[in-house]
């Protein structure tokens, strides 16, 4: 539980932050194209969006599986719930940060 913990005020702090950022300007200036390729091109910036996505894929997933092994008990199913989890986890964070990293890098 300490990870869920950790991870949830982890990520409310940074969110904080992320939400504070987009108030320094209007909320459709915030939302036009140019604007957002910038904020991913702004390394700290990005680095704090990485962190985001690395945190709430941790949390989530680790509620997730929390929950269902409350649903029904037994080791394989446990195993089957904790990796699927873990890969899923992995999966969600590599397309996050292939996102990311494509536009950091202009190839989008």
């Amino acid at each position: 539980m300490k990870v869920h913990y950790g991870t949830a005020l982890a990520a409310v702090a940074l969110v904080a932050v992320h939400i504070l950022m987009r108030l320094t300007m209007g909320f459709a200036e915030s939302l036009e194209y140019e604007t957002v390729l910038a904020n991913y091109k702004f390394i700290p910036y990005a680095l704090m969006l990485e962190l985001i996505l690395i945190l709430l894929s941790i949390h989530g997933f680790n509620g997730l599986r929390v929950i269902l092994l409350e649903l029904k008990q037994g080791r394989s199913y446990e195993k089957a719930v904790s990796y699927g989890c873990f890969v899923a986890m992995i999966g969600l964070i590599a397309y996050g940060s292939r996102t990311i990293i494509m536009t950091n890098m202009g190839m989008v």
